[in-house]
């Protein structure tokens, strides 16, 4: 089974997600006011899904192509051992717990200007 979240404030205007045999689990809206960085909404919309299909590739991908490039925005989900890290034209793959793995997707992360304390995915 594949699960991650995409926060709806990351979204290109006009995109959609929608890779085949995606489902919703649930949407949540947060109050990060307090810690949203400059040009950042203060709400954000927490849409957590999951996926059955196996197409790990195909569903990094189909995030990378409608995820806003500006401010770093960023997805990530599970695979099984595997994390999936995506941002907009670029993904990372690595097996949960692989700081070296970790490390890459944070220093690009940093370098696209998401926030330190955003880079936060649990492993």
């Amino acid at each position: 089974m594949i699960t991650g979240y995409v926060i709806g404030e990351s979204l290109r205007a006009g995109a959609e997600f929608a890779p085949p045999g995606l489902r919703l689990r649930g949407v949540r809206r947060l109050d990060v006011s307090a810690s949203a960085e400059t040009g950042q909404p203060g709400l954000w919309t927490l849409v957590e899904w999951a996926s059955d299909d196996g197409d790990v590739a195909g569903i990094a991908d189909a995030l990378a192509a409608v995820l806003e490039p500006h401010l770093g925005w960023y997805a990530d989900f599970t695979a099984g051992e595997e994390r999936v890290v995506v941002f907009a034209g670029k993904v990372f793959r690595h097996r949960r717990g692989d700081e070296a793995g970790r490390a890459e997707a944070v220093a690009y992360g940093r370098s696209v200007g998401t926030p330190v304390h955003q880079l936060d995915w649990a492993e």
